[in-house]
């Protein structure tokens, strides 16, 4: 386990990129007196911009959550999914070199191609759409052009300030009589507001790659069973979508404590969504 001494919120200059979106937001309740820039303040690919205002702002800790996680749009999208997940966390990473700040950056488990059925942060990544490959690019962007960084993979991310799939399938299931989901892709769900809490540990650790997701592995189908009533199995073949996904994209935290179960998060934000409902 790699373990230093743990980040204390508050007592740190953060800066927080992508802060209008569904894992920036809960950054932002973390990270309350973060100097925060949502895409209507900073657009990431803006090189130019991007460096002024890291190098302006002068902060200890940088957090990059703006990405384009429309994975099945990124097939028809590819420069715009290139130029945000790619290159854009390269200038994010020139910035911080300069401004002798720390980087926070989000990945994905579909940086890999499912040839395996768990992923440790050692394991060699092969993705097999346009989105894993823009994300494996900012990866490879960030560790070419900075040292001090903190690369989290996550997978499966749900919480309430944006589209996610526990949201669809309550939608379809109030609309459908029944709803199929895949069956035979594996994974992690993880819950947005647990990642943003566990964020401010991993920013006091080590620089490197990170796993980090709710514990516990589940089909797509399992996920959207503890969700709905009337979801029906099928295989991926009777279901196509435009990006290919990985059969198995289970990640495997090796280097801190893990989370709570995804049962427990879902429930909580089943909740939380009901109140504010």
């Amino acid at each position: 386990m790699v373990y230093q001494k743990p980040l204390v919120v508050g007592k740190i200059r953060t800066m927080i990129f992508g802060a209008g979106g569904m894992l920036g937001t809960e950054l932002c309740a973390v990270f309350q007196d973060a100097v925060k820039f949502k895409r209507s303040d900073v657009d990431i690919t803006d090189k130019k911009k991007v460096i002024e205002s890291i190098v302006k702002t002068k902060p200890d800790v940088v957090i990059n959550a703006a990405a384009y996680t429309a994975v099945d749009d990124c097939e028809d999208n590819r420069e715009l999914a290139f130029d945000v997940n790619g290159i854009a966390p390269g200038h994010i990473a020139e910035g911080c070199k300069l401004a002798g700040a720390k980087l926070v950056h989000y990945s994905t488990d579909y940086v890999f191609d499912g040839s395996m059925k768990e992923y440790r942060e050692t394991d060699h990544p092969n993705p097999i759409n346009a989105y894993g490959r823009s994300k494996l690019l900012g990866e490879n962007n960030i560790v070419a052009k900075m040292d001090d960084y903190r690369i989290i993979r996550t997978s499966w991310l749900f919480g309430v300030h944006g589209k996610n799939f526990v949201d669809t399938m309550l939608g379809l299931s109030a609309r459908m009589e029944t709803v199929k989901v895949v069956n035979d892709q594996f994974g992690k769900p993880t819950y947005a507001s647990d990642l943003a809490r566990k964020t401010a540990e991993i920013a006091g650790f080590a620089p490197g790659i990170y796993h980090i997701t709710n514990e516990g592995v589940c089909s797509w189908y399992e996920f959207a069973s503890a969700i709905i009533g009337n979801a029906a199995p099928c295989t991926s073949e009777e279901f196509i979508r435009k990006a290919k996904r990985p059969k198995y994209s289970v990640l495997v935290n090796t280097k801190t404590t893990p989370m709570r179960h995804w049962k427990d998060a879902l429930a909580e934000y089943l909740n939380k969504r009901k109140i504010m409902v």
